[in-house]
């Protein structure tokens, strides 16, 4: 009979009755902790969350609409049930988002409650950022509950702080991209493992199931790399029998598969010709999107998918995509500022955390505590490094939480044994190469805060001198010191650009981190400095751009035709709430993706009201007065998405985000037969731009041109469609 330690949490029996009638009442544990607990560690906790919601929050609208792609779809989802549940681009339902809607979900409900808005669109994913926080402090403590209550708690402390100071989550956080509500998801994910473990919960393990589920609904594949780590830790750590560990992993399996796929069952079952097109897909179905464009694609690369393995970037390690494949790619250019600040830190807690905890049970918390967020670590670390599809720098805010973890636990760990010494080799080693790297980050944008790089440089290695000599007896009392100065000095680099990400207006499809004024190869808004070997920020090129790489600089706006959209001003249109800024959709550097992230095509949208352009005021009048089903038709979901937000009507997007096979010239001529369609934008010679340069496109452009008169709005081709020539 297998003898398992003696669980830390959910704790029953006769023989600690005492112990619980000690306890607080749950609602002044929650405020206030155990009573053993030390008064400041709870309070500290609530003054976490209360930092990280207000900077988070403050000023939340300065980015606008964000990413006007999902903004668009969450103006739409505002006016149409239909268009909520499908994840629609416009509200007549024409065709959906290249993604599934988990996230958008969530967007709209907030719309509806508070109004659409620049604010209410981004408010989810900031209020996501403080449960994450909480998620990461409350996972982290009670894997350390064996250690101590105060070690535990500071390591969940130190880790929650990780999360809120990392630049990937700053920037995600803030914006409406699905990577806010992923990360959530995940973390949730994690915490409800935890859970499952003191008494092999299937409850909690089945709960874990369930946020994986969303999180497939949220970015699909992406969502289930967690899954091994989730998976291995409860098979050898819960308290309980193999064959009930067994049982609960089925039931976790059956919960992720029903959360996951009652939608996409929904969706199949739904007549095709009743239901929007299926955007990304090639042939209108979920299933393609899973194993093609949105799934393995990614991985592999493929059809839609070219952005991988230096594809954008002339095989260098920086740019709006990945750069090249291999283990540098995670420090390299834009990821590296991202996510990397404390990636070397985290893989040294894993190593030495495991060696610390020796022998220990399998079913040791902080063990599992290791396992999982090295697990979450590694398998999806290894994923980004050698994706040869598609991949964005901002997808690394995945692992903020597993990095987060790995700190806060293997950091407590190694205090706690800082008598031994690995414990303090550890320590030091953490501390020194996090100062030294961060030294290497900040030295890439030489002239933001000049000072600052020297002073982690030097507090840092100062401090882990201090933990070496700690070893020396009569000198114990160093170790204090230099793990509490090391922990500042080597929290100051990500916290600075943390905290700078957050005062840039982002926007775009790609947006990236740092000050204001530097620059990345990146499309988008917020650029920042590149990295060791990169080629963007100061001194470098910026040769990411999506052309693959040629001499024009990121201001040029060219579309595909090598022009700029007609018609379109640099102003910001006003919001709905009726604050202004950067218009919604543009990027600092005035370029944009190819791909939403990641669909095929090149260059610039052009159009009425591309990524980085408003619409014209004659242009919005026109189509504010229509009362067609949807006001215009124009090549591509940027410009529709664009034009929605400026006129607030529906609009056609032709080929979607990337080049989709709809409509086919038929369907189209259908349309404008029955009178659903007012207006078509010209997108110059021949269509282009994200879903603008399909040879469908192209034709249904001829079509257009050859029976419908022209006439010029606002600088812009416009032709009429219910009058023919």
């Amino acid at each position: 009979m297998t003898t398992y330690p003696i669980p830390v949490t959910d704790r029953s029996g006769p023989a600690l009755t005492d112990a619980q009638d000690r306890r607080r009442k749950p609602l002044a544990r929650l405020f206030l902790g155990e009573r053993e607990d030390a008064r400041w560690l709870r309070p500290a906790f609530w003054a976490l969350l209360a930092v990280t919601a207000v900077v988070y929050l403050w000023d939340l609208s300065v980015s606008g609409y964000a990413n006007s792609f999902y903004a668009a779809a969450v103006q739409a989802g505002t006016k149409s049930w239909e268009a909520f549940f499908f994840g629609s681009l416009d509200s007549s339902n024409f065709i959906t988002v290249d993604k599934p809607p988990a996230s958008l979900w969530v967007m709209v409900l907030s719309a509806r409650l508070f109004g659409f808005s620049s604010f209410s669109l981004l408010l989810p994913q900031a209020l996501m950022a403080v449960g994450s926080v909480a998620l990461v402090w409350g996972t982290v403590r009670r894997t350390l509950a064996r250690v101590g209550t105060t070690t535990a708690n500071v390591g969940a402390l130190l880790a929650g702080f990780v999360v809120a100071a990392t630049p990937a989550a700053a920037l995600m956080f803030r914006f409406d991209n699905p990577d806010a509500m992923l990360v959530f998801l995940m973390t949730a994910g994690a915490y409800c493992t935890v859970r499952a473990l003191p008494r092999g919960s299937w409850k909690w393990i089945a709960l874990a199931g369930v946020a994986l589920g969303f999180a497939f609904l949220t970015k699909m594949l992406q969502g289930l790399l967690v899954l091994p780590a989730f998976g291995l830790v409860y098979l050898f750590a819960a308290r309980t029998t193999w064959g009930k560990r067994v049982i609960g992993l089925l039931i976790a399996a059956g919960s992720l598969v029903v959360s996951a796929g009652w939608w996409v069952v929904a969706v199949w079952l739904w007549p095709a010709e009743s239901r929007p097109y299926i955007g990304g897909s090639t042939n209108n179905t979920v299933l393609d999107l899973v194993f093609g464009y949105n799934g393995l694609g990614r991985i592999f690369g493929g059809s839609g998918n070219g952005g991988g393995g230096g594809g954008m970037t002339g095989g260098t390690a920086g740019g709006s995509f990945g750069g090249s494949t291999g283990l540098n790619r995670l420090f390299s250019s834009e990821m590296g500022l991202e996510i990397s600040w404390l990636l070397p830190a985290a893989l040294i807690a894993l190593v030495v955390g495991l060696v610390v905890v020796g022998r220990r049970h399998l079913a040791d918390p902080a063990r599992a505590g290791l396992v999982l967020w090295g697990g979450w670590l590694l398998v999806t670390g290894l994923v980004f490094s050698y994706m040869s599809g598609t991949i964005h720098p901002y997808y690394t805010v995945a692992l903020a939480p597993a990095i987060a973890g790995l700190v806060g636990t293997g950091g407590a760990l190694l205090w706690h044994a800082r008598a031994r010494f690995v414990g303090r080799i550890g320590l030091a080693a953490m501390i020194g190469i996090t100062a030294f790297w961060g030294w290497c980050l900040l030295n890439e944008n030489p002239t933001w805060l000049p000072w600052l790089r020297w002073v982690m440089l030097a507090g840092g290695l100062l401090s882990a001198a201090l933990v070496v000599m700690g070893s020396v007896p009569s000198l114990r009392k160093l170790v204090t010191v230099g793990v509490l100065a090391g922990t500042l000095f080597g929290l100051s680099g990500t916290t600075a650009y943390a905290l700078a990400t957050t005062t840039v207006a982002h926007s775009g499809s790609i947006p990236s981190v740092g000050p204001a004024g530097s620059s990345s190869g990146g499309m988008g808004g917020g650029g920042t400095g590149g990295m060791p070997g990169g080629t963007g920020g100061p001194g470098g090129s910026t040769s990411g751009s999506d052309d693959g790489g040629s001499d024009s600089t990121s201001d040029s706006q060219q579309g595909p035709g090598g022009t700029p959209p007609e018609g379109a001003s640099g102003e910001a249109p006003e919001m709905p709430d009726g604050t202004s800024g950067t218009a919604p959709g543009s990027g600092q550097d005035g370029t944009d993706d190819a791909t939403s992230e990641g669909g095929s095509g090149t260059g610039l949208q052009t159009g009425g009201g591309g990524e980085g352009a408003s619409t014209s005021s004659a242009l919005q009048k026109l189509l504010e007065a229509s009362d067609a089903k949807w006001a215009a038709a124009v090549n591509g979901s940027q410009s529709a998405a664009q034009l929605e937000l400026d006129t607030d009507t529906a609009v056609m997007a032709i080929g979607g985000w990337s080049s989709d096979p709809a409509p086919t010239l038929a369907q189209f001529k259908a349309y404008v037969a029955d009178g659903d369609i007012g207006y078509y934008v010209s997108s110059g010679s021949g269509g282009g731009g994200m879903g603008g340069g399909s040879s469908t496109a192209s034709a249904i452009q001829e079509w257009v041109a050859a029976n419908y008169e022209s006439t010029t709005v606002g600088g812009q081709t416009v032709y009429d469609l219910s009058s023919t020539k």
